[in-house]
């Protein structure tokens, strides 16, 4: 009987180890985020104070003036165009968060340290919070991939980087929060939701008006949302109207002393945003009390039509200067030579005549991400959320191609599109790409990645160089930096003439007054910077008397412009190319060129000595 056959062995295989596809997307969204600030910029903020922005640097002056006694009402800047001084419209709502940090940081590190780890924390605490927003409203509008893809893109987005960056103190971050907070509100709906929402629509206005477009359609969708769909839409909009109603004011008295409370100021929250937040409130409580007695949508939009005329008509009689927008009374000159030079409000056709391609890692993915937006609130699903995406989307693009800063809070929203767009390219099924192939669906995600722009961007600037005709920055970066400041900083403190631009700087870094600084609100120390900097030996002379100029400073690498066909007199002054026998020249180490002002009278006796 022959034996049984033996089993054969089979050959022992080693186990694999695999990678989840969620644990890879994880692992690439910490990456971006931990690779989002270069380690030199987080080290130069917390050593050098090296802020990004003129606007950070006043932030922390203002920080460093409420820490030292100033009051909580008292928001003048009183080393600005002093002894008067002048009045700033930001809040104090941001001033006190970032002050609370440099307190609990002081103990640990000293005064210094401390405020250069609070300009870094905050911001970074800021992003944090955006990306745990980003991640809840994405993953609840579109799934956890989306979800992931969306916190993977925001790092690769400069329109949101360069809010979140180290050192920026300013308020732009806070305001792309809240409106990116009202969206997902939007989205899910709801009376709670609506209430949430109508509150960081009153955040977003009171640290800044620059959110007040993308609020006005908010409104306006609710409005005709509710008008269309009757009851469902009604919580929403109801929520929305007592949000929004009443923490206006409870935030506009937080930090508006009360002898202001009747001044209108276009260019903060003051009564004439108060009195279309308050008509808000008032078609939210008429929609809630007439209920199902506005069943018919032609009566639904009867009421909203008559509270419309009725807020605007009440905005025009009563606040008519309000009209002409935040800057009514800026003289032409001010206008043309600072206003309309500065970045922030140039147009992508100034951006493109001056070659400033570094244009292109902004304007494309805001447009793609419009289009997309636009495009899946027709065809796609979850049409809802892509039609508030796109309603928040569109007055940034438009508002961008005129003024660039229309494009950072549209920004905000580039992640969350190019998550959702690249989710749907990972998908089977059509109707989840919007009846777009995946090909392409899978191309506009990539274009929605801003990183990827700086490509032609690049190539752009270097197949054109003769196109660039808008000044280098690193110029102005080393003139404001704590390093050439210093050893101006070593004089005796006196009032300072210098480039605007270099303002908030001065006051961060010395202990001098300055006379000009890039705010609207301080148009004489602008007319007397660009007079007395871009114009003749007369003029100069002139500023340095009537606004009793210590010292003169120069940027050689960024001069002012030139008022006249020749040369501004300031500019030779800085070439070596001129003198006068009123200013000194001071041998200070860096790139700053000083002079000592020598007073008017004094001159006159020497002459007579002589």
């Amino acid at each position: 009987m022959p034996a049984p056959a033996q089993p054969t062995a089979r050959p022992t295989s080693r186990p694999t180890t695999r990678v989840e596809p969620r644990t890879l997307l994880w692992a690439l969204a910490g990456l971006s985020v931990a690779t989002m600030v270069p380690p030199a910029d987080l080290w130069a903020t917390v050593h050098h104070l090296r802020v990004p922005d003129t606007d950070d640097a006043m932030r922390l002056v203002e920080v460093r003036d409420l820490l030292a006694g100033q009051g909580w009402y008292d928001n003048v800047q009183h080393r600005f165009l002093a002894p008067a001084g002048v009045p700033s419209h930001w809040s104090r709502l941001v001033d006190a968060p970032i002050a609370g940090l440099i307190l609990a940081l002081t103990p640990l590190a000293g005064r210094s340290l401390a405020e250069g780890m609070a300009a870094v924390l905050w911001p970074m605490l800021l992003f944090g919070l955006f990306c745990s927003l980003l991640y809840r409203g994405a993953r609840a509008s579109f799934g956890s991939r989306a979800a992931l893809l969306a916190l993977i893109a925001a790092p690769q987005t400069f329109g949101v980087t360069i809010q979140f960056s180290a050192g920026r103190v300013d308020h732009h971050n806070i305001q792309i929060l809240a409106i990116v907070g009202l969206a997902f509100c939007m989205i899910r709906g709801g009376y709670r939701c609506g209430l949430i929402g109508g509150g960081l629509a009153a955040l977003s206005l009171a640290v800044g008006l620059e959110g007040l477009p993308s609020i006005a359609v908010a409104a306006m969708f609710l409005v005709g949302d509710w008008c269309l769909r009757g009851r469902p839409a009604r919580p929403l909009l109801v929520g929305f109207g007592l949000g929004l109603g009443a923490t206006a004011p409870v935030l506009f008295a937080a930090q508006t002393a009360p002898g202001l409370w009747t001044v209108t100021r276009c260019d903060a929250l003051s009564p004439p945003w108060l009195w279309l937040a308050l008509g808000g409130l008032l078609l939210a409580v008429c929609a809630a009390a007439a209920g199902e007695r506005l069943a018919a949508i032609p009566a639904r939009f009867a009421l909203a039509g008559l509270s419309g005329m009725i807020l605007l008509a009440g905005f025009a009689l009563a606040f008519p200067v309000c009209l002409g927008g935040p800057f009514p009374d800026m003289p032409p000159l001010v206008r043309d030579r600072w206003l309309l030079t500065v970045n922030e409000m140039a147009s992508l056709p100034k951006f493109i005549a001056r070659g400033q391609w570094e244009a292109l890692v902004f304007y494309p993915v805001v447009l793609l991400a419009t289009a997309a937006a636009t495009w899946m609130a027709w065809r796609g699903p979850q049409r809802r959320a892509w039609a508030i995406m796109a309603v928040l989307l569109w007055p940034g693009l438009i508002l961008g191609l005129f003024q660039f800063r229309g494009l950072y809070i549209a920004s905000g929203f580039v992640p969350l599109v190019a998550g959702a767009i690249l989710d749907g390219a990972l998908r089977t099924e059509p109707e989840r790409r919007g009846d777009l192939p995946r090909w392409g669906v899978a191309l506009l995600g990539g274009c929605l990645v801003s990183t990827l722009w700086m490509v032609p961007a690049v190539v752009a600037g270097t197949l054109a160089p003769a196109t660039r005709t808008a000044p280098d920055p690193a110029g102005a970066i080393a003139c404001r930096s704590q390093e050439a400041l210093t050893p101006l900083d070593t004089l005796p403190p006196g009032t300072v003439l210098a480039p605007i631009f270099m303002g908030p700087a001065i006051l961060l870094h010395t202990r001098h007054d300055i006379v000009a600084a890039p705010y609207h609100r301080a148009i004489p120390g602008l007319e007397a910077a660009i007079e007395g900097l871009g114009g003749t030996q007369a003029d100069l002379e002139r500023v340095l008397t009537e606004s009793g100029i210590r010292y003169l400073v120069a940027c050689p690498a960024r001069p002012a412009e030139d008022l006249q066909a020749e040369p501004a007199f300031a500019t030779r002054l800085a070439e070596g190319a001129a003198r006068s026998d009123r200013l000194v020249p001071l041998d200070l180490p860096g790139p700053l060129k000083v002079w000592r002002v020598v007073p008017a009278p004094l001159r006159a006796g020497a002459d007579r000595a002589g």
